[in-house]
């Protein structure tokens, strides 16, 4: 199976990472990134395995978690998705460094779950 992402948007950083804990448990996921909005308000997670995996990750997810914004899955992402999701985690990679956060980065750009923990 490809590469796929899966998608989850919820309100506040602790119901964030109360999610991304789920996902991780549900099925082999890894974190790709995350975005906040709105002061933290609104976070966006984005997950990484095979389409099974994120599928069962995000549904888990999904089921636990209330109010859930939005969520969703993308199976086999197109090029520009993949950079979208690289430039993302750059960003996040690049805050982390300038706030002294040594964050290891064993996946090749894309973070561990470990890392996020440790900036959250």
């Amino acid at each position: 199976m490809g590469k796929s992402y899966g998608l989850i948007e919820i309100t506040g950083v602790t119901a964030a990472v109360d999610a991304l804990d789920i996902m991780c448990k549900a099925a082999e996921v890894t974190l790709a990134t995350w975005e906040r909005k709105l002061g933290g308000r609104l976070v966006t997670i984005i997950v990484e395995g095979d389409v099974a995996a994120v599928t069962a990750a995000v549904e888990a997810a999904a089921h636990a978690i209330k109010p859930l914004v939005a969520s969703g899955v993308i199976a086999n992402p197109h090029e520009e998705i993949v950079g979208l999701v690289k430039r993302s985690s750059s960003r996040f990679m690049t805050a982390s460094i300038e706030a002294g956060v040594e964050a290891e980065n064993p996946a090749g750009g894309m973070l561990s779950e470990e890392s996020y923990l440790q900036e959250v």
